[in-house]
């Protein structure tokens, strides 16, 4: 049976939908046996390439096609389809070959003139570039150091584009004319604009051309492979593959990019937990969800467990995984299969799937008590609950909900802490606020309240659930514990709490692929600083990051980055994270409009939506995003009172036709084409107070926190964003 190559940059794009199925048809009769009657599988006289071939798909219209034979196996290159006389004309001049430079795979057409990309070009209804009083002594690439020779004879990027490539003025004009290149020259260009050494682009893009095995055809198809290349040319590998394709009613579904590096990071073997970082839209989702049905090709058999913070996500992540496999089995805790949920719900389902007698012991390791109720959680106010109820001698900022709850979350838990003893002795690394012997007796006498009040309705609050659940799959010396995961993948680590890493950590044994994670310090919305080495997880020397944002414009990225300023951001590892991400886009600047009050700032919003929509931008792709649930509510109502229809999204997803509305933070993990950010700077008294009440280490904490939303509300737009602030 042929294996099917899909060209990434075809030269006509088929957007007819019957067109679309008689391509199909003729695809899927080729892929499984290419001397089918009918399909007219034939060279061309004359052609510059011997291996090209042309295939009827009807009367009218024809497929052009490479043919390649290696060691027994059959490939063919799809290249477009053209009426009759056209695929004629093109199959002779069409030529597939490598690179001589760095062996990548090309398509050429010969003898047809290839004007130099114009680099002003850059995206449709672009604004001008501003005049510049002194322009730079040297264009963009040559101000770098960079020569022709470095462009075309050690990274081969074709002439006519090198060459209009050391000509362009800024690196905003280079993301243009990287934007115009698909696949490996496009890489390099934003490499190249990012100031990255050659030895640096060619040791990442694996620019080194492969040693000849003798047989031409075979160099080309493990050219093909390589993972350079496989950013322009997918492998559609057996019916299942091109069917899934084909049931996407889209031609174009195939292309599922990957940048060389973040394919490395989803195909290699790692000898313990390993940790991927970088910024929004840098690929780290992709990375994992690719992981993790690569997982699951190896072995069949092998238990994936897939999660994250919140449920939200995790529905997130499912429908990523079915859309990339949908043959890959979605399954319970524990079965073979990749098992996708939140967090909480991970650490629900050991809790309920463990034996009583074994979780009662799991929960005096933890309590040194046991709760009749341990499926049930405990409500969120159950700490002002204690606080209402006892007196205290502890000062407001320490005598604080906020306070004991992480102090319980983040130092009793995590060391099983029973007694005032073992309270008094342990460790508070991190914590930013001192206690003393008779501070902490106080707090310990609060604890111990909380744990009466939790013990009277038998339930477990959420941090409790994730340690007990660990201390069951550790097992005692009466009940061996037990591994429900092979593997474990984390998206969105820098949210998780110790009571999370404890639970994850214990999931499955320590070993090769045990634990994989990705995390982004910058976009910490809801956990703590937690050095995953005080937790038993190691990634001394497994760490990688990510800088290449696919996502969010550079434009627009440079906003986002500009929130970060001013604050210390710590990774998984203790580490100072640095920003320092690049965007593989261009598109216009932000626009930044001010409001004096809440009815200008609603029209200005409406009026924004409302033109984009006048433009033919379909609703669904456009989101207002905002800082809480109350202005949700009052944006999606004004925005329905001026005849725009809009969505106030709460769990559920917006439905098509419908502009979004959501908060900030429930933005996480999604994307849209343009965003509108509301009160961006402003703070409401209620907030203002709230702030003012707490320790100042939480306090700097909290500040931070609001930065980290609003850079993550910003990378949510792709094209365009607006920013209303409100004053």
């Amino acid at each position: 049976m042929p294996t099917l190559v899909m060209a990434g940059k075809t030269p006509n794009k088929i957007t007819d939908g019957t067109l679309k199925k008689k391509a199909w048809t003729f695809l899927e009769k080729l892929q499984e046996d290419d001397t089918t009657v009918g399909l007219h599988i034939e060279p061309i006289n004359g052609s510059a390439d011997p291996r090209v071939r042309t295939g009827r798909v009807d009367e009218f219209w024809r497929a052009v096609l490479f043919k390649l034979s290696g060691h027994g196996e059959t490939h063919y290159v799809f290249h477009g389809i053209w009426p009759h006389d056209d695929a004629i004309t093109v199959a002779k001049r069409v030529t597939l070959k490598q690179n001589p430079i760095n062996g990548m795979p090309v398509i050429e057409e010969l003898d047809v003139p290839v004007p130099a990309p114009s680099p002003a070009a850059a995206f449709v209804e672009a604004p001008p570039r501003p005049p510049v009083a002194e322009p730079p002594s040297l264009p963009r690439l040559p101000a770098l150091g960079y020569s022709r020779a470095d462009l075309v004879d050690r990274l081969g990027v074709p002439t006519a584009i090198a060459e209009a490539a050391l000509t362009v003025l800024t690196e905003d004009e280079l993301l243009a004319l990287a934007m115009q290149h698909e696949g490996w020259i496009g890489l390099v260009l934003i490499d190249l604009g990012a100031g990255d050494s050659v030895d640096s682009i060619i040791e990442r893009l694996d620019l080194t051309p492969s040693p000849s095995t003798g047989n031409a055809d075979e160099d080309l198809v493990r050219a093909l492979r390589r993972p350079a290349a496989r950013t322009e040319f997918a492998f559609i590998e057996g019916q299942d593959a091109l069917r899934q394709v084909i049931e996407a009613d889209d031609f174009e579904a195939w292309r599922v990019f990957l940048h060389p590096e973040q394919r490395r990071y989803v195909d290699q073997r790692t000898s313990g937990p390993f940790r991927v970082s970088g910024g929004a839209g840098t690929g780290k989702t992709v990375v994992l969800v690719h992981r993790a049905c690569a997982l699951a090709a190896r072995d069949p058999r092998a238990r994936i467990v897939l999660t994250t913070y919140t449920t939200n996500l995790a529905e997130a992540l499912r429908d990523q995984v079915r859309r990339l496999d949908p043959r890959v089995p979605l399954v319970a805790l524990g079965e073979a299969g990749i098992h996708v949920t939140g967090v909480d719900a991970l650490a629900s389902a050991v809790v309920r799937r463990a034996p009583g007698p074994a979780l009662d012991a799991a929960q005096v390791v933890v309590l040194g008590e046991t709760r009749s109720q341990p499926n049930q959680r405990i409500p969120h106010a159950r700490w002002r609950a204690v606080l209402d109820h006892v007196s205290t001698t502890l000062p407001s900022t320490v005598a604080h909900e906020s306070f004991l709850q992480d102090e319980y979350a983040l130092v009793v838990l995590p060391s099983s802490v029973r007694t005032l003893e073992e309270y008094l002795r342990i460790r508070r690394t991190g914590r930013g606020v001192a206690l003393d012997r008779s501070a902490r007796t106080e707090v310990w006498r609060l604890v111990q309240e909380y744990r009466t009040l939790a013990r009277l309705d038998g339930s477990l609050d959420f941090a409790e659930a994730g340690v007990v659940a660990s201390a069951y799959l550790q097992g005692t010396d009466e009940h061996p514990g037990e591994h429900l995961a092979d593997h474990v993948l984390v998206d969105e680590g820098q949210d998780l709490s110790p009571a999370h890493w404890k639970l994850l950590r214990a999931l499955a044994a320590p070993g090769p692929d045990d634990l994989f994670i990705a995390e982004d310090s910058h976009q910490r919305i809801y956990g703590h600083r937690t050095p995953l080495k005080r937790l038993g997880v190691s990634i001394v020397g497994r760490s990688r990051r990510l800088t290449l944002n696919y996502r969010t414009t550079a434009q627009n990225l440079r906003w986002a980055l500009a929130q970060l300023d001013g604050s210390e951001w710590v990774d998984l590892e203790g580490e100072v994270e640095q920003t320092g991400y690049r965007s593989a886009r261009t598109g216009p600047a932000p626009e930044v409009l001010r409001a004096t009050t809440l009815t200008q700032e609603l029209e200005l919003v409406a009026e924004h939506v409302a033109g984009w929509l006048r433009n033919s931008v379909s609703a669904e792709t456009i989101a207002v995003l905002v800082p809480d649930r109350q202005q949700r509510d009052r944006t999606a109502q004004a925005l329905a009172d001026r005849g725009i229809g809009a969505f106030a999204v709460d769990r559920e997803r917006p439905p098509a036709g419908k502009v979004a509305v959501m908060t900030r933070h429930r933005a996480k993990g999604t994307e849209f084409s343009r965003v509108v950010l509301t009160d961006v700077g402003w703070t409401a008294p209620w907030d203002a107070q709230r702030l003012a009440t707490l320790a100042d280490s939480e306090r700097v904490d909290a500040e931070q926190r609001d930065r980290s939303v609003l850079y993550v509300a910003a990378t949510r737009a792709r094209d365009e964003l607006v920013i209303v602030t409100r004053s």
